[in-house]
């Protein structure tokens, strides 16, 4: 069906659709001091709009509002329609602790109450 609209229309449908994705995504891709905002997002990748970047390679985080979700380290990127499509190689989830090297009691108390002198 869009093949019968003029390209001034198929061009306009095609900025509201990305602006519209944009506004709905919170999520965001930082590469070093730069910082993308995420059009789609499914397991082994992402997609961002190819007008702000052509190629994109190597280690990034990706945020969901301030809230760090991924490291990852982006091996591949393609742009199809306008949107740059880029590939993990490796996504590690962020922790908000430090890993522990020991094996914690399930029956610790939860915190300590103070004596009283």
């Amino acid at each position: 069906m869009l093949q019968f609209l003029s390209n001034e229309v198929r061009d306009g449908l095609e900025a509201a659709r990305k602006l519209a994705q944009r506004r709905r995504s919170r999520m965001a891709v930082h590469v070093a001091d730069e910082v993308y905002p995420i059009l789609r997002y499914w397991q082994n990748g992402f997609s961002i709009d190819a007008r702000h970047t052509t190629h994109l390679r190597g280690l990034a985080d990706i945020y969901d509002g301030p809230r760090q979700l991924t490291q990852c380290l982006l091996v591949a990127s393609t742009v199809e329609h306008g949107e740059l499509l880029c590939e993990f190689k490796r996504n590690t989830t962020a922790l908000d602790q430090a890993p522990v090297d020991f094996e914690r009691a399930g029956d610790r108390p939860a915190a300590l109450l103070p004596r009283k002198f």
